[in-house]
Protein backbone atom coordinates (compact mmCIF):
# COMPACT_ATOMS: atom_id res chain seq x y z
CA UNK A 1 0.00 0.00 0.00
CA UNK A 2 3.00 2.27 0.83
CA UNK A 3 4.56 2.23 -2.21
CA UNK A 4 1.74 1.72 -4.43
CA UNK A 5 1.05 5.92 -2.82
CA UNK A 6 4.67 6.36 -3.32
CA UNK A 7 4.89 5.43 -6.92
CA UNK A 8 1.45 7.26 -7.42
CA UNK A 9 2.55 10.64 -5.46
CA UNK A 10 5.27 10.43 -8.48
CA UNK A 11 2.48 10.88 -11.16
CA UNK A 12 1.29 13.86 -9.07
CA UNK A 13 4.41 14.99 -8.97
CA UNK A 14 4.37 15.29 -13.16
CA UNK A 15 1.00 16.41 -13.07
CA UNK A 16 2.04 19.42 -10.59
CA UNK A 17 5.41 19.95 -12.63
CA UNK A 18 2.96 20.32 -15.70
CA UNK A 19 0.98 23.35 -14.02
CA UNK A 20 4.19 24.81 -13.15
CA UNK A 21 5.70 24.60 -16.51
CA UNK A 22 2.07 26.66 -17.68
CA UNK A 23 2.29 29.16 -15.32
CA UNK A 24 6.08 29.95 -15.72
CA UNK A 25 5.16 29.78 -19.77
CA UNK A 26 2.27 32.06 -19.41
CA UNK A 27 4.17 34.31 -16.92
CA UNK A 28 7.60 34.72 -19.40
CA UNK A 29 4.78 35.95 -22.58
CA UNK A 30 3.14 38.49 -20.53
CA UNK A 31 5.60 39.59 -17.48
CA UNK A 32 3.05 43.04 -17.88
CA UNK A 33 0.15 41.40 -17.08
CA UNK A 34 2.02 39.37 -14.59
CA UNK A 35 3.33 42.80 -12.51
CA UNK A 36 0.04 44.18 -12.58
CA UNK A 37 -2.11 41.35 -11.32
CA UNK A 38 -0.14 39.99 -8.92
CA UNK A 39 0.44 43.61 -7.06
CA UNK A 40 -4.00 42.65 -6.19
CA UNK A 41 -2.57 39.92 -3.98
CA UNK A 42 -2.82 40.27 -0.31
CA UNK A 43 0.56 38.78 0.71
CA UNK A 44 0.19 38.70 4.38
CA UNK A 45 -3.21 36.70 4.33
CA UNK A 46 -1.21 34.25 1.98
CA UNK A 47 1.37 33.91 4.59
CA UNK A 48 -1.08 33.05 7.40
CA UNK A 49 -2.94 31.24 5.66
CA UNK A 50 0.21 28.93 4.14
CA UNK A 51 1.18 29.01 7.86
CA UNK A 52 -2.08 27.15 8.67
CA UNK A 53 -1.25 25.07 5.93
CA UNK A 54 2.15 23.70 7.12
CA UNK A 55 1.03 23.79 10.44
CA UNK A 56 -1.43 21.15 9.86
CA UNK A 57 1.26 19.22 8.20
CA UNK A 58 3.18 18.94 11.92
CA UNK A 59 -0.04 17.73 13.40
CA UNK A 60 -0.67 15.53 11.13
CA UNK A 61 3.04 13.61 12.12
CA UNK A 62 1.80 13.91 15.74
CA UNK A 63 -0.62 11.43 14.34
CA UNK A 64 1.39 9.09 12.25
CA UNK A 65 3.60 9.45 15.27
CA UNK A 66 0.31 7.78 17.59
CA UNK A 67 -0.32 5.68 14.77
CA UNK A 68 2.59 3.95 14.77
CA UNK A 69 2.67 3.69 19.02
CA UNK A 70 -0.63 2.08 17.69
CA UNK A 71 -2.64 4.68 19.76
CA UNK A 72 -5.95 5.39 17.78
CA UNK A 73 -7.35 8.28 20.73
CA UNK A 74 -6.85 9.84 23.50
CA UNK A 75 -5.53 8.47 26.70
CA UNK A 76 -6.20 11.90 28.67
CA UNK A 77 -7.05 15.50 28.16
CA UNK A 78 -2.91 16.79 27.22
CA UNK A 79 -2.26 16.66 23.75
CA UNK A 80 0.73 14.75 24.68
CA UNK A 81 -1.61 11.70 25.24
CA UNK A 82 -3.70 12.28 21.81
CA UNK A 83 -4.06 9.95 19.73
CA UNK A 84 -3.97 9.23 16.07
CA UNK A 85 -7.94 10.46 15.81
CA UNK A 86 -7.11 13.56 17.78
CA UNK A 87 -4.22 14.87 15.67
CA UNK A 88 -5.97 14.27 12.69
CA UNK A 89 -9.05 16.04 13.99
CA UNK A 90 -7.26 19.02 14.08
CA UNK A 91 -5.12 18.43 11.09
CA UNK A 92 -8.65 18.23 9.01
CA UNK A 93 -9.62 21.17 10.68
CA UNK A 94 -6.34 23.37 9.66
CA UNK A 95 -6.87 21.90 6.28
CA UNK A 96 -10.30 22.70 5.93
CA UNK A 97 -9.47 26.30 6.99
CA UNK A 98 -7.02 26.93 4.45
CA UNK A 99 -9.36 25.11 1.94
CA UNK A 100 -12.09 27.95 3.11
CA UNK A 101 -9.00 30.75 3.12
CA UNK A 102 -8.61 29.98 -0.18
CA UNK A 103 -12.42 30.05 -1.25
CA UNK A 104 -12.80 33.93 0.10
CA UNK A 105 -9.28 34.45 -1.44
CA UNK A 106 -10.86 33.22 -4.93
CA UNK A 107 -13.93 35.46 -3.95
CA UNK A 108 -11.90 39.01 -3.13
CA UNK A 109 -9.75 38.41 -6.72
CA UNK A 110 -13.25 37.89 -8.48
CA UNK A 111 -14.40 41.28 -7.04
CA UNK A 112 -11.23 42.71 -7.97
CA UNK A 113 -11.00 41.28 -11.65
CA UNK A 114 -9.43 38.62 -11.77
CA UNK A 115 -11.37 35.44 -12.99
CA UNK A 116 -10.37 31.98 -14.51
CA UNK A 117 -11.60 33.41 -17.82
CA UNK A 118 -10.21 37.36 -17.72
CA UNK A 119 -6.91 36.79 -18.52
CA UNK A 120 -3.42 35.06 -19.01
CA UNK A 121 -2.72 35.60 -15.64
CA UNK A 122 -6.25 34.42 -14.05
CA UNK A 123 -6.14 30.94 -15.80
CA UNK A 124 -2.59 30.51 -14.62
CA UNK A 125 -3.10 31.19 -10.89
CA UNK A 126 -6.43 29.15 -10.86
CA UNK A 127 -5.55 26.40 -12.58
CA UNK A 128 -2.29 26.06 -10.16
CA UNK A 129 -3.94 26.76 -6.81
CA UNK A 130 -7.92 25.08 -7.95
CA UNK A 131 -5.96 21.81 -8.68
CA UNK A 132 -4.15 22.10 -5.17
CA UNK A 133 -7.46 22.98 -3.55
CA UNK A 134 -9.21 19.79 -4.88
CA UNK A 135 -6.01 17.87 -3.71
CA UNK A 136 -6.56 19.15 -0.35
CA UNK A 137 -9.93 18.35 -0.47
CA UNK A 138 -9.26 14.59 -1.52
CA UNK A 139 -6.41 14.87 1.19
CA UNK A 140 -9.11 15.99 4.17
CA UNK A 141 -11.77 13.23 2.66
CA UNK A 142 -9.09 11.21 3.55
CA UNK A 143 -8.41 11.79 6.63
CA UNK A 144 -12.30 11.69 7.34
CA UNK A 145 -11.86 8.11 6.28
CA UNK A 146 -9.11 7.16 8.61
CA UNK A 147 -10.58 8.63 11.75
CA UNK A 148 -13.85 6.51 10.95
CA UNK A 149 -11.44 3.50 10.59
CA UNK A 150 -10.12 4.85 13.83
CA UNK A 151 -13.20 4.39 15.92
CA UNK A 152 -14.47 1.71 13.61
CA UNK A 153 -12.23 -1.26 14.81
CA UNK A 154 -11.80 -2.84 18.09
CA UNK A 155 -8.17 -2.81 17.88
CA UNK A 156 -6.22 -0.80 16.17
CA UNK A 157 -3.28 -2.47 14.44
CA UNK A 158 -0.60 -2.10 11.92
CA UNK A 159 -2.96 -2.30 9.04
CA UNK A 160 -4.84 0.94 10.62
CA UNK A 161 -1.24 2.54 11.34
CA UNK A 162 -0.34 1.93 7.63
CA UNK A 163 -3.44 3.95 6.77
CA UNK A 164 -2.16 6.58 8.68
CA UNK A 165 1.07 6.85 7.26
CA UNK A 166 0.36 6.66 3.56
CA UNK A 167 -2.60 9.55 4.43
CA UNK A 168 0.44 11.24 5.96
CA UNK A 169 2.10 11.17 2.57
CA UNK A 170 -0.42 12.36 0.55
CA UNK A 171 -0.58 15.48 2.85
CA UNK A 172 2.83 16.27 3.14
CA UNK A 173 2.96 15.92 -0.10
CA UNK A 174 0.28 18.52 -0.91
CA UNK A 175 1.89 21.09 1.45
CA UNK A 176 5.36 21.23 -0.06
CA UNK A 177 3.20 22.07 -3.46
CA UNK A 178 1.76 24.50 -1.82
CA UNK A 179 5.10 25.86 -0.54
CA UNK A 180 6.34 25.74 -4.01
CA UNK A 181 3.20 27.55 -5.28
CA UNK A 182 2.98 30.03 -2.41
CA UNK A 183 6.94 30.98 -3.25
CA UNK A 184 5.97 31.38 -7.49
CA UNK A 185 3.04 33.49 -7.06
CA UNK A 186 3.13 35.38 -3.50
CA UNK A 187 6.96 35.51 -3.27
CA UNK A 188 9.16 35.46 -6.78
CA UNK A 189 8.16 38.73 -8.62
Amino acid sequence: MAVGTIVWLGSEVMFFAGLFAIYFTLRSTSPELWQFETEKHNFSYALVNTLILVTSSVTCQFGVFAAERLQARSTGWKPSQWGMVEWFFLTYALGAIFVSGQIFEYATLVSEGIALSSNAYGSAFYLTTGFHGIHVTAGLLAFLLVIGRGFAVKNFGHKEATSAIVVSYYWHFVDVVWIGLFLVIYVLK
